[in-house]
């Protein structure tokens, strides 16, 4: 399972790392200590953290404004396999991004909820880079 720093959850929710420090010490978050001494927060929990702050507009307070090529870094939050094509949700701050691919593509990635990922889109289509 990927965990994450409070650095890096607060890069994928669009918010400052201090604001991402008062969810957890709010109990809006759970995280832990890693081998290192770190405050993480395991990617299953970050992924539904995500979700809940997009259907709330907690986010707001700080918004995140990325134009990389259209690129945007967030964490997978849902995976539907089919036998032959897929779905997958990321949230890249308050944004719900859904990308149709082949279930081949997503093994090959090797995507999995709470994992890293950035959604890169063009017109109407949503390409996922494993991070």
């Amino acid at each position: 399972m990927q965990s994450y720093t409070i650095g890096q959850a607060a890069r994928l929710l669009g918010v400052s790392p201090d604001t991402a420090r008062r969810w957890a010490d709010a109990g809006r978050v759970t995280t832990h200590r890693d081998e290192a001494g770190r405050r993480v927060i395991d990617g299953k929990d970050l992924a539904a953290f995500s979700v809940e702050l997009a259907k709330t507009g907690a986010a707001e307070e700080e918004t995140s404004y990325t134009s990389v090529r259209n690129a945007f870094p967030g964490i997978v939050t849902a995976i539907k396999l089919g036998d032959v094509a897929a779905q997958v949700e990321i949230q890249a701050g308050p944004h719900r991004l859904v990308s149709l691919l082949t279930r081949e593509a997503v093994e090959e990635l090797g995507l999995e909820v709470g994992m890293e990922a950035t959604a890169r889109v063009k017109s109407t289509n949503v390409h996922i880079d494993r991070v």
